[in-house]
This record gives C-alpha cells, structure tokens and sequence, in this order.
C-alpha cells in the first residue's frame, strides 16, 4: 500500500479508547499483546469486553473491568470467573427478567421454530450415526433443558444453545471408535464428555479464553460464513446428503416412498408445492421485515409489529396455505418420535442390540434403555476411561472455539450490547452442560452461531440501513423458546403440522440475513461488482483492489477447505483443528502478505479504524486514490 501511517494515540478522555490505542502502539502486528500484560490484563481489554458505554454509569462499570480492577485476582484462579458474575448476572440479572414487551414474544415464537425443527432433524441424524442411543427425544430434551438452565443462569443470554454438525459428525466418530474397542457407545461417550467438562473447566480457572482476543475478524468472517452456508445450502439442496427443497423434484426421495401405490399421487406436484412454500416463506419473512421502515399501515406501531412477527406469520399463512388450500397434496412433514422416552429400545435386558432392527425373532421389546448411562460398563476394559482423554482434547478444540468465536460475534462492538460479556464464566456452565448431558446420554450443545445471530437480530432495534441503535437484552425471550421445546415434547402431533418445506424457508431466511452484516461476503460479491461502483469504505478507498481480492481469496480457500473437511465425514474430526488454524495464518502469515495499515482496514475493529483515519487526517495528507488494477 502506498501509504503507512503509525497509530497514535486518541485523545479522547475515555480510559477504554485509550487503553485501545496503548495496546496498538505496543504491537507490530494487530491484535498481538505485549508479553508484559498479565493474564488477567488480557482478559479484561476490550477485545474481551466490548461493552458499549452510553453514560457515566456504564463507563464506571468499564473501569471496573479495568487491568487494575483485577490485579487483586492475579493469584486468585476464579478472579476472572468472579468479574464475569458481577458484571452480568450481578448487575443485570432482575432487569433482563423483567423487560417484557411485545419483541419478546414474537422473537420466542420465531426462535421456538427456528429451535425445534433442527432439533428434530438433528436427532434423527444422531439415530442413524449412533444407531439409535441418541435420537430425537434425546435432542429435544437437551435442548429444552439447557437451554431453559442458560436462560436463568448464563452469563450471555442471547446466545442459544443448540445441536451443530462439527459436534454431530464428532459423535458419529465416538460411536465407530466404541465400536472398534468393543465398549458401549454411551459409556465411552459419557466418559469423553466428562473430560471435555473437566477441560472446560481448567480453561475457564486458566483464564485460556485469552486465545479467543486474537480471532479477530479475520477467523469471525468465516466462521460466520460458514454456518451460513450451511443453514442456506442444507435449505435449498445439499451436496453432500439428500435435504433441501431440491430434492423433492427426485422421485426416488423418501418423503415420495409412503405415497408410492396412490395412482393419484403425482410427486411433481408435491415438488413444486414444496418450493413455493419455501421460498415464499423466506421472502413473505423478508418483505413484513421490511414494513417498518415503509410509509403503509396506519402509524408506525402497526409497522414495528408486524416487522416484529414477520417469520412468525409467514410461517402460518404458508402453513395455512399447505393445510387448507392444497389440503389434497402431500407435503413433508417432521418425522416426530411416537412417545417421549429414550431412543434406544432394548432387544433383551443387556440393551446392547437394538429392537427389532437387531432382533428379528423378538416379538416384543424387552423395554428402553435407561436414562442414566453406567459409567463402569466398560466391558472389562478399565483402561477405557483414561483413554477417553485422548479424543476428548480435540472435542474440547471443537467446543471451545464454536462457543468463543460465536461469543466473539455476537458482543462485536457494532452491536451495541451493554450488559458485559462472561467468556469464563458461561465456558464452566457449557462445560457443566456438556457434563450432565452425557451422564444422561444426550448430545452436546454448543453455541449454535445462525440462531445466535438471529436471535441478536430480532432483538436489536436498528437503521433503515441495517445498522445497530440498540439491542434488548433479556432472558425472557432464550427462556420462553426453551419452554415452548420443552411443552413441544408432550405435544408432538402439533408440531408434526408444520410442513417442512416452511421449516427450509426459515433455515434459508436465517442464514440469510447473518450473511447482511458479513463484511466477507460484502467483499466476495464485490468481485461481480464493477470497481468504480463498489460501496465507499475505508478498505475500498484505502486498499489496492487487487490486494483486498487477494485477502478475500485467502478467506475463500479456508473457507472451502472447512466446509469439505466438516462434509466428508472420514475427514471430519479434523474440523477444529482447521478453525484453529486460521488464528495463526492471521497472526504469522498475513503480515508478511499485507501491510499493517491494510490489515488494520481489512481486519480491525471499527474503533480501530476510525483511530487510523483519525491519524490520517491530522498528518494533513490527502487520501490517495486507489488504483483499480483488478479491473484490468
């Protein structure tokens, strides 16, 4: 680039601004801390706390969360899991119990669909790679009970917790593993999910969080991006397994199978029904969203309520529709469990084969398994819970950086949310969930990215541009959801109602709009853009064209390589490791690749950014004009 401008110092009078600015004078390269801070002076800067100070108050609250405010905790390991309850839970816990309106019921109603049917999906999954010992009930209770737990005691509540596909491909590992060793799958699960717990919890005393400050937006973006993807292909068709409105149109698809001997049975019809129902169900969501800041309806709080239950009544006028006006053709719907009990059904009292599948000649089921998983039937192997340490180091991988990057995402400082953050305080309660589900013989549940987002979404009051003012924060609505999957269980045909094309057009609303605030995917269309006509940005006015391509295509590469190792499932295990590697590509090779100035606008926070316009304009230099050599 052609110019390289150092960054001073702000002057503003804020005591975070000018710690911010500190740090970037001390470090060559972005978001590297000198050696000199201590653990805890890393865990309390504002890559940890983005709170978002609006008066004296809040800046106290800030200064609190200050390295000198935590000195005293030095030698003191839950020094800065103390901080987090005080900050969260301590000081706003009442408030974000009782700030109830109208936004709260129509985000719980919204989120309960947006939960409930991957919870569904998920657990019919985990059936088939576990065979059977987790299923659809164990996901729903899981999802019920964590989620209604975080609710009241979590330190983050906008976060939803939920089943993801890099936990879901892990277990599918597990049970081939147990199969290998000749140990119960459950046993050998629930040993390796106790050490994921114990290892959370070390994390959390260790003040490990400290790793998450140096995902900067670099390792956000693709993450972001690559749940979205997911969410947006797995809606419309997937590659790689037969969901998505595309395969409707195949004759062979199973939702055709139990129609097969009906001569009037068409699967065209059904087909194309199904792609107007999802479509039409994202884009009915994405023109009420758009009402508020239309000049229609009588006043403006007509507006903000429907723009309120936007996803909520697309989803009953399709259903409706489904329903009443093409009563007469057969539409998928959610494959719901019969009866709320454990997935596996036992052949004899060992439970070790499953009925009938495993036995033909068994007229009746000898009963459920239990609900409890018993940790010393190990089959004579009692090296197998030590070993169980081994896998559980890469679970941990995988759980800690989807629940701090997601973290990451969701307290950005463009979101504006004002009640702290409480990385190692809520890793011990995902920990502690983690512990408990597998006890019980339920799935994991991590930080479910897209519904966190969403959830973020719904709750923030925002721009016609699309721009944060403000965020409700509560508890009310993560805590209702959960409820609603929790009545949902002991009421299953209700559920069974909704078809699942409408659930496809939620999947691909949600996933697109966290692709909205991406600045990646911003970028990426920019390469269909012609250069003149791209969005005026600080990367687009100060950054060769060539070289913020060229840092796009980075992103891409290991943008695709996530997505096939997460796809292939021989391969999938090595899911985190590949996450974890983008922190150091960022670190250590983008620097000998771009220049500071351009990683700062490429990379950095927005207060970042606006201190480095800042140091330009008072050098007095004119802005270069950037040439377009990409266009040639």
């Amino acid at each position: 680039m052609a110019n390289n401008f150092p960054i001073k110092q702000s002057n503003a009078g804020n005591e975070e601004a000018k710690a911010v600015n500190e740090e970037k004078t001390n470090s060559k390269c972005f978001h590297q801390q000198d050696t000199s801070h201590t653990v805890d002076q890393d865990m309390t800067d504002d890559s940890m706390h983005p709170t978002i100070s609006a008066d004296d108050e809040d800046n106290k609250d800030q200064d609190n969360a200050s390295p000198t405010s935590t000195r005293k905790s030095r030698f003191n390991l839950c020094g800065n899991i103390i901080n987090d309850v005080k900050q969260t839970i301590g000081k706003h816990w009442i408030q974000e119990m009782t700030n109830f309106n109208q936004k709260t019921i129509a985000v719980s109603f919204f989120l309960f669909f947006a939960a409930v049917a991957p919870a569904i999906t998920f657990g019919a999954i985990y059936a088939k790679v576990t065979h059977n010992y987790i299923g659809a009930v164990e996901m729903l209770a899981a999802t019920a009970w964590c989620g209604i737990f975080y609710a009241l005691v979590g330190g983050m509540p906008i976060m939803i917790n939920g089943g993801t596909g890099p936990v879901l491909a892990f277990s599918g590992v597990l049970y081939k593993l147990s199969q290998s060793m000749d140990v119960p799958f459950l046993t050998f699960n629930a040993w390796v999910g106790l050490w994921v717990c114990a290892y959370m919890m070390i994390g959390a005393v260790t003040n490990l969080n400290k790793v998450i400050q140096y995902a900067t937006r670099f390792t956000d973006e693709i993450f972001a991006l690559l749940i979205s993807a997911i969410f947006i292909i797995d809606a419309l068709g997937s590659p790689f397994q037969p969901v998505g409105l595309y395969y409707y149109f195949q004759k062979d698809h199973k939702s055709h199978d139990e129609n097969e001997d009906d001569e009037n049975y068409w699967y065209m019809s059904t087909a194309f029904l199904s792609l107007v129902l999802g479509l039409g169900t994202t884009m009915v969501a994405f023109m009420l969203r758009k009402i508020k800041f239309s000049p229609f309806c009588c006043n403006a709080s007509v507006r903000t309520s429907i723009t309120d239950f936007s996803v909520t009544a697309a989803i009953l006028f399709f259903t409706v529709l489904d329903k009443v006006v093409f009563k007469n053709v057969d539409t998928e719907t959610l494959n719901v469990p019969d009866t709320f009990a454990p997935s596996f059904n036992c052949c004899t009292s060992s439970c070790t084969t499953f009925f009938p599948d495993d036995c033909p000649d068994v007229e009746v089921a000898w009963g459920r398994r239990p609900w409890i998983v018993d940790l010393f039937d190990l089959n004579g192997k009692t090296w197998v819970p030590f070993m169980a340490a081994l896998p559980a180091v890469l679970a941990f991988v995988l759980v800690f950086l989807d629940d701090g990057i997601t973290w990451h995402l969701i307290n950005h400082p463009s979101h504006k949310l004002k009640h702290g953050v409480s990385y190692h305080y809520d890793t011990i309660i995902v920990g502690f969930m983690i512990g408990v589900n597998s006890v019980l013989g339920l799935p994991w549940l991590v930080a479910a990215t897209v519904r966190s987002l969403n959830h973020l979404h719904a709750l923030g009051n925002k721009t016609s541009d699309n721009k944060f003012i403000d965020v409700q924060e509560t508890r009310l609505s993560n805590l209702f959801v959960h409820s609603l999957v929790l009545a949902s269980i002991f009421a299953l045909n209700v559920v069974k109602l909704i078809p699942v094309p409408v659930l496809y057009g939620v999947f691909l609303f949600m996933g697109l709009v966290s692709l909205s605030t991406n600045q990646m995917w911003g970028r990426f269309m920019m390469f269909f853009m012609q250069p003149s006509q791209y969005p005026e940005h600080p990367y687009t006015k100060y950054v060769n064209h060539r070289k913020m391509h060229y840092y796009t295509l980075i992103q891409l590469g290991l943008f695709g390589l996530l997505y096939a190792v997460k796809s292939y499932k021989t391969i999938s295990i090595a899911f985190p490791l590949v996450i974890a590697a983008c922190i150091p590509i960022r670190l250590f090779v983008l620097p000998r690749i771009f220049s500071e100035d351009e990683l700062i606008l490429l990379d950095a926070e927005d207060k970042e950014i606006d201190a480095w316009l800042e140091d330009k304009a008072d050098a007095g230099i004119e802005s270069q004009e950037v040439t377009p050599t990409v266009e040639k």
